[in-house]
Formats: structure tokens, sequence, C-alpha cells
């Protein structure tokens, strides 16, 4: 049965179906709508039904969930929202209709929807630098403001692509070959989710870190990604791992989960902790905070006047506290521009640094076999499940930190009637 065939046959399902003149046929599915600054809304928002590509597919969502860079559009940190935009671009779910040039898929499997939308054919995406992709961003304003395009984002505002996000019922995948990724069914809905990105960000953290064994690696930020880059850390042979935040619930995580040893940034400078607890210096500072998050009343004032963009309070605390020949990898999210970088501290002490979006599809074949294996579990990372319904107060749970709220996967109908008891709003 096909998605119009199901949405107008099946009584149970809370989407109902419609054809409007000149527009063809379409539905009207529940959706997370990007509404204003701080303000989301589950709404029904109408789509068009079928395939436009022949390289595409139609994805039914079981599961999706929020990430910490969508509170970045949650708060139009990121340029190019429009109001009524679906946000999200995390997601599992069951492939529901496939274009004729869709050769690894067909109806009825089960996916995961990865984060970037890759073509699979361009100079980047066949250096396996997927984030990179030529063909599927066609920002004018990324264009002029990088002098390149990156790759399309589901649910990531204007500036890469506008496409439509995974925080609904169905979602249309462009390139579906390249952009969804076939799952056993012994891997759970959790790690699947993380697959889309958080598993994939957080390994190409250590990628561009070059972590290694033996490695003294500090990360700054707990949230999901730096939780989830810490174990990395840690699977990869890391002697030490040493994770900073302010969260309680979310250093002890980090502690337990992970066997990392924590800074709470509230006892004072970092740089001058860390230099009593690694007094050389660490071999690796991974920065999993983003541009958002100020430390200084500088960096408040000029962003709040519109002087820069984007803090680097964080980034100097990285700078100072590696070593000399040290790595920076920057995986948070930085967008325009920032002042008072510390650009003489980088070069004098022979610092690599390194940033940029996940390779998801390039990590997926080694990531996804730890996970169906039982070698690796990321599943924890999740605190709440809730209804993809209440995703306003998700937004808020998860924007404030509330009740140790770390991540929340959010179910569909159509999820909650294949996961028995799949969701558990008091958290997991």
């Amino acid at each position: 049965m096909s998605m119009l065939d199901h949405l107008r046959h099946n009584p149970d399902h809370k989407a109902t179906a419609a054809t409007t003149s000149g527009e063809g046929n379409v539905l009207t599915m529940k959706a997370v709508e990007w509404v204003s600054t701080a303000k989301v809304h589950i709404n029904d928002h109408r789509v068009r039904v079928g395939l436009t590509d022949p390289r595409e597919a139609i994805v039914r969502i079981i599961a999706t969930t929020i990430c910490g860079s969508d509170l970045h559009l949650y708060h139009k940190a990121i340029p190019g929202m429009k109001s009524g935009d679906i946000i999200g671009h995390e997601g599992i779910g069951i492939v529901d209709e496939v274009g004729a040039k869709c050769t690894k898929f067909q109806k009825g499997d089960r996916v995961t929807i990865s984060a970037i939308i890759a073509c699979g054919e361009c100079e980047y995406c066949r250096k396996q630098q997927f984030s990179c992709c030529d063909n599927t961003n066609p920002s004018k304003d990324m264009n002029q403001m990088y002098g390149h395009r990156t790759a399309g984002l589901f649910g990531y505002s204007h500036l890469t692509g506008g496409y439509s996000g995974t925080q609904a019922e169905y979602v249309r995948v462009p390139y579906a070959d390249q952009c969804l990724l076939a799952l056993p069914e012994n891997i759970s809905d959790e790690n699947a989710l993380l697959l889309s990105d958080v598993a994939c960000t957080s390994w190409h953290a250590n990628e561009l870190g070059e972590v290694h064994e033996g490695d003294v690696v500090c990360i700054w930020g707990a949230g999901p990604i730096g939780l989830a880059t810490s174990y990395w850390a840690k699977f990869r042979g890391a002697s030490r791992v040493l994770v900073v935040d302010n969260v309680p619930e979310r250093l002890e995580l980090a502690k337990v989960r992970t066997g990392a040893e924590i800074i709470d940034y509230n006892d004072g400078d970092v740089s001058e902790q860390l230099k009593k607890l690694v007094p050389g210096g660490v071999d690796v500072a991974i920065e999993c905070v983003g541009s958002r998050y100020t430390k200084t009343l500088s960096h408040k004032i000029q962003m709040a006047i519109g002087l820069e963009t984007d803090s680097v309070d964080v980034l100097i605390e990285c700078i100072k506290s590696v070593k000399k020949g040290g790595c920076v990898s920057i995986i948070g999210d930085y967008v325009g521009l920032a002042n008072q970088f510390p650009i003489g501290a980088m070069v004098e002490k022979s610092l690599t640094v390194r940033g940029g979006q996940l390779f998801a599809q390039k990590y997926w074949p080694y990531l996804i076999d730890l996970f169906s294996s039982g070698k690796a579990d990321l599943s924890w990372v999740f605190t709440n499940r809730m209804d993809l319904e209440q995703a306003d107060d998700a937004y808020v749970m998860f924007d404030k930190k509330k009740e140790g709220c770390v991540k929340v996967a959010l179910y569909t109908a159509f999820g909650r009637s294949l996961t028995q008891d799949a969701v558990a709003p008091q958290g997991l």
C-alpha cells in the first residue's frame, strides 16, 4: 500500500489525505515546525505525495530525535530559517516508496537516514568527504559566505538547502542509495537513531583529532556529542579522557558510562584546572560545544550587538590547554565570524586544527558492525522517550536541561505501533 493509500484507508492514523486542484495529491502529516525564536510547534503540515525523482525514496518515520545543533535553530543562531520549516536531521523508519533508480532499497526496509545529504558522485563524495558534497545544496547565501557550498542537510535551514526535516511522520530522501542505511534486525532503535548523526559525528571528532592509543584527550561539552566522543576516545585506546561541563547529571554520565575524569567549569578557570591535572598539556582537545555558548562578558556583548556571530571562548580554552604540537578538533557548530581568535597561540604552538561536519556514510560500515555485534553501545545517551506530538515540551526540556534530560527519542504513532512500550515520557 502506498503512502497515500495508507493514509486514506487506515482509520487509526491521525493524518488525513486530500487532493488539491493544480497541486496534485497532498497529505497532511504531523510535523515539528519552526515558528520563531525559541518556539517550535507540532502542526498538521501539508506535503506533496509521490516521488519526484527516480533516485529518491519516501521513508515513514518510526522515531526521530532532537540534536544539540537543533537548539541553534531553535534560538535562531543559524541564518536561513523560515516560519513553517520542518526541522530535524536524525531518524529511522520504513521505506514506503522507492524510485526506479534506487538499487539498494525496497519498500518495507528498515533504515537509518543520514543527516548529511550526499550525491555519491561528485569529487568530494568519491573521496568520502560526504559533508562537502557539491551537488545537494543550492544555497547562494552559503556560496557567498564561504566561497563554496557544502552538503545539504535535512531540516537545517535554507542555508543548507531548505530540505524538510525528519521530525515528522514522513520524509522525502533524495539520493536514497547514498543517504539511507539498511538496518539489521538486531540493532536497537536507539543505536540505529544515533547512526544518523551522533555516533558518526563523535567518531569524526576523534578522527579529526587523530586520537590514538595512549593519548590524553580533553573534551569540552557533555551533551550527547561530547559523551559519545568520550566513549569513542576510550574505545580507541586513549589513556585518559577528561570532560568539561557544568551540568552534574551529564558529568556523572561521562564518569560512569565512559570512565572520564570530570571538570566542572564552575570550579574555576578550566585551563588552570587542566594544568594541575595534566601538567604538560593534553594531546588532543575536542570542542563539542559550539559558537552559541559564551563564557565571557566581552563575547556576550559582541554577539548581542552584532560585532560577531560566533563566540570563541571555548576554543580559546582548547588552544591554551593542548600541548605543543597537539591536535584541536572542532566538532561543535560554528557559522560565521568571530573576534579575538588566538591565532598566535595556534601557530606558535605548532597545532593541528581541524573541523567539519560528519562523514556519516564513510563510517557507517564500521560503526554498524560495532553496534550489531555488541562491541559498542551508545543507547544509554537517550534519557527520555516521548511522543512526537510532545515535541513542544521536549524542546523546552532539552534546551533547559530539565530533569537530567540528555537526549530524547520522539516516536511517531506509527513507531509506537511497531515498538511495544516504546514511549515512556518519564524517561528510560
